[in-house]
């Protein structure tokens, strides 16, 4: 038997491709292990705050002509002793901080539970998972996504409305445009759900042998394109909801003025 030895020149060497870390990879990998877990707790907190402050402290609906807060969307009462941000604190947050990929960011931050991959445990009790109170709620995560459902479908009812100024003429500006996007990266965090990921194909030993298979492995295959990039949606759909309500905010307080165009 003979073996065939290829030589590879410098120069091919040079120019073949490399599958090395990039900048950002090289800039995070040289980071100290508790500087995620203090962002992220540092955001997450932030945005508790916000959510807190902005629902049950600012007095009234945020809102601004045609334009809807996302955190009072839907706005099922408007009077009343109880803020109607209330409904959207309950399930959209509820439906985050049950979610798969936010337990294991808070896990590691805010409980250290690990800190981090290489870290070890930093507590010595027993391991008991998610089937003690209170994490076993988490597994309520499943039946919080036919709720969150519904507040996209509203979400997307109030884009509509966006885009019809007050005196019924079609309007383009600053204002639809951010609700806009921030209903797609909703929707896109939302859809990209390891629930809704199983609903569609989960369950199935075999599509092909199966009732609609074929359509439903091909709906698998789209919702794991977004299930991919689920971390990426989770922060870029917080970070949107937040500019949105601020931005309607700045509207209602008459700081900023909408640029748009009616038609």
């Amino acid at each position: 038997m003979s073996t065939q030895v290829t030589k590879v020149s410098p120069a091919s060497l040079a120019s073949a491709p490399h599958s090395g870390p990039g900048p950002i990879e090289r800039i995070l990998d040289s980071l100290p292990w508790w500087a995620l877990p203090a962002t992220v707790v540092t955001v997450l907190g932030l945005f508790g705050l916000y959510s807190i402050w902005t629902a049950f402290l600012t007095g009234g609906i945020n809102q601004s002509g045609s334009y809807l807060s996302p955190f009072y969307s839907p706005t099922i009462w408007s009077t009343g002793p109880v803020s109607p941000a209330l409904w959207v604190l309950g399930s959209p947050l509820l439906f985050r901080a049950t979610c798969y990929y936010y337990r294991k960011a808070y896990y590691r931050s805010f409980f250290w539970d690990p800190p981090s991959c290489a870290v070890g445990e930093l507590r010595h009790r027993k391991y008991r998972g998610e089937t003690a109170f209170p994490l076993f709620l988490n597994n309520l995560h499943r039946f919080l996504f036919y709720l969150v459902l519904i507040v996209t479908g509203f979400l997307w009812y109030d884009v509509y409305l966006a885009f019809w100024a007050p005196d019924g003429h079609v309007q383009l500006g600053l204002g639809t445009g951010i609700m806009l996007v921030n209903v797609i990266l909703l929707s896109g965090y939302t859809f990209g759900c390891h629930s809704w990921r199983h609903l569609v194909g989960g369950g199935l030993d075999c599509y092909s042998k199966s009732r609609l298979g074929q359509a439903r492995y091909r709906a698998w295959q789209w919702v794991t394109v977004l299930n991919q990039r689920h971390p990426l949606w989770a922060w870029c759909s917080m970070f949107s909801v937040v500019i949105t309500d601020v931005y309607i905010h700045l509207l209602r307080a008459g700081i900023v003025i909408d640029p748009h165009i009616v038609f």
